[in-house]
């Protein structure tokens, strides 16, 4: 899973270049990422340490993932409102 978030993470960064994001967007795709990853390492080692099956720590990580999505739509929005 790990592997997964850091290559989601690349290629948004570099479609995010490529699309001249605005300050907002960036700003909140940064928090939404690291707040995913952040997740997905508690839900690792919760699942490692056998307090969570494999399923719930992928359930975890993908809520994070989509919270991340979220935000970044947020700031996307913010960002057109402010004319960027």
């Amino acid at each position: 899973m790990k592997k997964f978030i850091m290559i989601s993470s690349a290629l948004a960064l570099g479609l995010g270049v490529a699309a001249c994001d605005g300050p907002k967007e960036n700003a909140m795709e940064d928090a939404g990422e690291q707040h995913a990853e952040a997740v997905n390492d508690k839900a690792e080692a919760m699942e490692d340490a056998g307090q969570i099956t494999d399923a719930q720590e992928d359930a975890m990580t993908k809520k994070a993932e989509d919270k991340a999505d979220a935000m970044e739509k947020a700031g996307e929005a913010a960002d057109h409102a402010n004319g960027n």
